[in-house]
């Protein structure tokens, strides 16, 4: 059966659904990892992905935004960097599967019962939530925002790029 289109999902409806000891057979996320980089070094540069509206980001979304600008970031600032993604898809999304096709109206029962099974996964972001944290050295700010501009495209929110940088102690 094809997937549904995420557009299906970007809103959020109703109570989060999240207790996954209690349902059986939930996909598991397609997020590899959290952190890449050099996850040692202190970088004085930070820059956040931050949502401007509230939505849903599916497990495949966020995977997609990660992929794009870590391949980006890795390919110009080398190991210079800490990518962290800072949000984790809980809420569980459901899907009522309806057959179509031949004899189908005698198959399907239609909105009877329409409870739906586990399909996915996404994370409930608020407006000013900070999805992907990009910390990298003075010389790579600008790759660094065309790498968080290339992975924010791929989320179904409007989206911002926050700078922080280190103020030096005296």
């Amino acid at each position: 059966m094809t997937r549904k289109p995420g557009s299906m999902y970007r809103e959020i409806r109703g109570q989060a659904y999240s207790q996954r000891k209690y349902m059986g057979g939930v996909p598991p996320s397609r997020i590899s990892q959290f952190d890449i980089g050099d996850l040692r070094a202190h970088f004085p540069v930070k820059l956040h992905l931050v949502a401007e509206e509230q939505c849903q980001i599916r497990h495949i979304a966020l995977e997609a935004a990660r992929i794009s600008l870590n391949r980006y970031i890795a390919k110009k600032a080398g190991n210079a960097y800490h990518l962290k993604l800072r949000v984790y898809p809980h809420n569980v999304l459901r899907e009522n599967k309806i057959a179509t096709g031949a004899g189908a109206d005698r198959i399907s029962e239609g909105m009877r019962g329409a409870f739906g099974s586990p399909v996915g996964t996404a994370a409930r972001v608020k407006p000013g939530t900070k999805i992907f944290t990009l910390e990298t050295t003075e010389d790579h700010v600008a790759d660094a925002k065309i790498a968080l501009r290339k992975g924010g495209v791929k989320l179904p929110t409007p989206w911002r790029i926050v700078v922080e940088r280190e103020t030096p102690r005296k």
